[in-house]
């Protein structure tokens, strides 16, 4: 049975991934914070800041990961142009001390990206496509790419967009956004000249398990298979969930004056990881179903 460490348990692709692997792997699932969201069943739960290398090292050596799995990262995108010291400490740092780890006790390390590393010009991106990132989180991404690669460990980087899905406390995604203002009411404004390939988090969590499976390295682009801009994807959701859709107004990016610029065009061509990793994400109609009947169940804490 494979020895999984996971960081980032709590977040909303660490719980996807606390579901995917605990039952076919000796999985350790780590957080900075000091109690789990989901109930430890089948898994064991610590606390860890990978920011901290003695921590990250006492962990390592005493678990024996074959993989280490990080779904720990700061993704606020205009918090990262507020707060960059943190947002390289955590996305960068965090990530080298994690990979060099990996390197020293043979592990395979799997690691997230985003297709922010683009500039949004020309998307949806093919894995082999000239990064160019317009903002503070789309650079630390990239250089937690580079100090992966540099690290001399088995790795995978599997970069995804728009993440989006229900978990017990997990901070707010746009789904999440979408969904809580529409149900109370409230009318929101969403972007038309914004694109990329919404991911379920299940899906991405899937895409992992695979890896973990096949043992493939390298970079792969693991995102929804739909191509659409926020204000179509607000719209489907309005539209699974039986919200008025008047309450949605399109608007475009330049009247939002948000920190971080974001790539117009973005959004990732899965193409590799259907061939390799047999990965086939579900349509949004279909992970909004899923939602529908997950939040229903759970409640909003999924």
């Amino acid at each position: 049975m494979k020895r999984i460490l996971l960081t980032g348990a709590n977040g909303l692709l660490g719980q996807a991934l606390i579901w995917r692997l605990k039952g076919n792997s000796t999985l350790l699932a780590t957080g900075v914070e000091p109690e789990p969201e989901l109930s430890p069943d089948g898994w064991e739960y610590r606390t860890l800041d990978i920011t901290s290398a003695t921590q990250a090292k006492e962990l390592v050596y005493e678990f024996l990961p074959d993989f280490i799995v990080n779904a720990a990262s700061y993704t606020n995108v205009d918090g990262c142009e507020k707060e960059k010291e943190l947002c390289w400490r955590v996305n960068v740092k965090g990530v080298e001390i994690l990979a060099r780890l990996a390197r020293r006790k043979n592990a395979h390390f799997i690691h997230y990206s985003t297709d922010y590393i683009f500039n949004g010009q020309n998307g949806p991106y093919a894995e082999d496509d000239r990064p160019d990132p317009v903002g503070y989180y789309g650079k630390s991404k990239l250089a937690s790419e580079n100090v992966t690669k540099q690290s001399g460990c088995r790795f995978t980087i599997l970069r995804t967009c728009v993440l989006y899905g229900v978990g017990r406390g997990v901070k707010q995604n746009f789904f999440l956004w979408v969904y809580n203002n529409l149900k109370a009411g409230q009318p929101i404004r969403v972007v038309t000249d914004q694109y990329n390939n919404p991911t379920l988090a299940e899906d991405l969590a899937h895409a992992t398990e695979q890896v973990i499976r096949i043992g493939s390295t390298g970079v792969f682009h693991a995102a929804g298979s739909e191509y659409v801009n926020r204000y179509d994807f607000a719209m489907k959701i309005a539209q699974a969930f039986q919200f008025p859709p008047d309450l949605i107004t399109p608007i475009t990016s330049d009247q939002l004056n948000q920190a971080a610029a974001r790539p117009p065009l973005g959004g990732l061509k899965i193409d590799l990881a259907r061939r390799v990793l047999n990965y086939h994400p579900h349509s949004i109609e279909d992970s909004l179903s899923y939602l529908k009947m997950k939040l229903e169940k759970y409640g909003s804490n999924g």
